[in-house]
């Protein structure tokens, strides 16, 4: 009877192993997926002509559904949510740009609160939960 348990036990974890790896996977996939489809309209969301509010809407209207397509199945890790973070840093701080130091004049690059503050919409993780 006990072996029968711990047979039980060790199968529960093999596939608890199993889907966290395949989450894994998928959300690498995605990610992969994301990055591609931003170097598609790159051109855009790099051009002087349009406005941070339409590139805001063409990176909410192409780049994050492309991200975001089955997460609704998606169990987080930490490791992957810091991803998913990361991601949408980096690409929101190439559609806004740089910015100019009030003290030294130089270029620096947005720190992630600014990004929170410019970026009016709920951050990627908040989507998916």
């Amino acid at each position: 009877m006990r072996i029968i348990i711990i047979i039980i036990i060790l199968l529960l974890l093999l596939v608890v192993v199993v889907v966290v790896v395949v989450v894994v996977v998928v959300v690498l996939s995605r990610l992969r997926s994301g990055n591609a489809c931003y170097h598609s309209v790159q051109n855009l969301l790099s051009s002087r002509m349009l406005s941070k509010n339409l590139k805001i809407k063409i990176y909410r209207t192409i780049i994050l559904p492309v991200v975001l397509y089955g997460c609704e199945t998606w169990s987080l890790t930490l490791r992957e949510e810091r991803r998913l973070r990361v991601f949408e840093n980096k690409l929101l701080r190439r559609i806004f740009g740089p910015r100019r130091d009030e003290v030294t004049w130089d270029w620096r690059r947005l720190h992630n609160e600014e990004l929170n503050d410019l970026y009016s919409s709920p951050n990627i993780l908040r989507v998916i939960k």
